[in-house]
C-alpha cells in the first residue's frame, strides 16, 4: 500500500507539468498513445490504474466497464486447432496461449501473474511471444539486461508515459514495483530468448480510415465512414480487428498509414542525422538491430517508436543519451524516424 501511494503522488506531481506542456503543444502526437483529442486538465480518469474484474476482456477494465459474458462459443485462428472462447481468450488471470509451440514453457509470472498480489501476468498484454500490440511493448528479443534495467525505470519512476490516460504504462510501472529479483530474472531471460518479427506493414499515402479508439487504446478502423485526409500525423491499425482486438492473436499484424514522403525524410535523419542529430545507428547498430545491452529498433510500430521518443523529449523517459539525441528534434521529425525504422527488417 505505501508503494502504491507513493507511486499515486509522483504521478500526480508529475501529471500536472505533463497536462500544461500538452495542451500548450499543438504537435502532440496524440495519435501514438491511442487518442485523437488533446489531454484535458480536468480529465478524472488520467491519473488512474483503472482495477479489473477477475474475469474480463481488457478493453472493459475500468469504472464503467463490466466483465464479458461468456456465451460459450469457441473461435480459432488460422495455423492452429486450439479453440477459446472470448472470455477465456481475455481472461486476466490465464488469457489464451494460442500458439504454444511459438515459445518455450513460460513461468507462472508470465502465464498466470499473481492474483494474490495484483500482478495480471505478462502474457496478458505482451503476449506469449512477447510481440504485444501497437499500444504495448515489443519485449521480444530485447537483450536481457535491458529488461532488467526496464523494469527498473519503471520502478522508480524513470519511465512514465507523457500522457497519463495511457493506463497501461502505469499499470506497467506498479507490476515492476512488485515483482521480485527472481520474477524479474525470469521475465528477462524469457523474453530475451525470443525473436522479434516484423508486425506492421508502412504505407505512404494522402489518406488513411478514420478510426476510433478502445478502452485499451488499440486505435480500429471505422469501416462505416470514408477515408480522410491524412495530414500530418500517422494512423496505425490492425489487420484484422476480430483477431487481434477481440481474439488476441499474438501474431497479429498491422498497417502504418504515413504521409507521403515520410520514410525518406526519417531516413536521412535515422541514417545521416541529417544535420540535426547523430545517426541512430551509432548506438543500436549500423543495421538498427541492438548493439550489446542497446535494443533493437527496427521494425518496431510507428506507435510505440514515437512513444519511446516523445516520452524522452517530455522528460518522463529518463534517458540521459536519449535526451541528447532528441534535442534538436521536433514532433515531425520523430514522426519521420518511426515511419522509416518500421519499414526496417528487425
Amino acid at each position: 500500500m505505501k508503494n502504491q501511494m507513493l507511486f499515486g503522488a509522483m504521478v500526480l506531481c508529475c501529471g500536472f507539468n505533463t497536462v500544461l506542456a500538452q495542451q500548450d503543444d499543438p504537435d502532440w502526437p496524440n495519435w501514438a498513445y491511442g487518442y485523437f483529442e488533446s489531454l484535458q486538465e480536468t480529465d478524472p480518469n488520467i491519473y488512474q490504474v483503472p482495477p479489473c474484474p477477475e474475469m474480463a476482456n481488457p478493453r472493459s477494465c475500468g469504472p464503467v466497464g463490466t466483465p464479458l459474458v461468456d456465451d460459450g462459443v469457441k473461435h480459432s485462428l488460422p495455423g492452429t486447432s486450439l479453440t477459446f472462447t472470448r472470455v477465456e481468450a481475455n481472461y486476466s488471470w490465464q488469457p489464451a496461449d494460442w500458439y504454444p509451440g511459438d515459445h518455450p514453457d513460460m513461468p507462472e509470472i508470465i502465464a498466470i501473474g499473481d492474483m494474490e498480489r495484483g500482478i495480471r501476468p505478462c502474457s496478458l498484454c505482451h503476449f506469449p511471444n512477447g510481440q504485444g500490440k501497437v499500444e504495448n511493448g515489443h519485449v521480444s528479443g530485447l537483450p536481457a539486461n535491458y529488461i532488467l534495467q526496464q523494469l527498473e525505470a519503471f520502478k522508480n519512476g524513470e519511465r512514465i508515459s507523457a500522457d497519463y490516460r495511457k493506463a497501461n504504462t502505469n499499470e506497467m510501472a506498479r507490476i515492476a514495483a512488485w515483482l521480485t529479483d527472481e520474477e524479474k530474472s525470469q521475465v528477462a531471460e524469457y523474453y530475451s530468448s525470443l525473436p522479434f518479427r516484423s508486425m506492421v506493414r508502412v504505407v505512404e499515402s494522402e489518406q488513411a480510415p478514420q478510426v476510433r479508439a478502445s478502452l485499451n487504446r488499440l486505435t480500429m478502423p471505422d469501416e462505416e465512414v470514408p477515408w480522410q485526409p491524412l495530414g500530418d500525423y500517422i494512423v496505425e491499425v490492425t489487420e484484422n480487428l476480430e483477431e487481434t482486438e477481440i481474439m488476441r492473436n499474438p501474431r497479429g499484424t498491422f498497417i502504418a498509414y504515413v504521409p507521403v514522403g515520410s520514410i525518406a525524410k526519417g531516413e536521412a535523419l535515422v541514417t545521416t542525422g541529417a544535420g540535426k542529430t547523430i545517426l541512430c545507428g551509432a548506438c543500436h547498430g549500423l543495421d538498427l538491430k541492438g548493439l550489446g545491452d542497446v535494443p533493437s529498433i527496427a521494425g518496431r510500430t510507428t506507435s510505440y517508436l514515437m512513444r519511446q521518443m516523445w516520452d524522452v523529449k517530455q522528460g518522463t523517459r529518463v534517458s540521459l543519451l536519449m535526451t541528447s539525441v532528441l534535442a534538436n528534434l521536433n514532433a515531425e521529425d520523430m514522426m519521420n524516424i518511426s515511419a522509416y525504422l518500421a519499414t526496417q527488417a528487425p
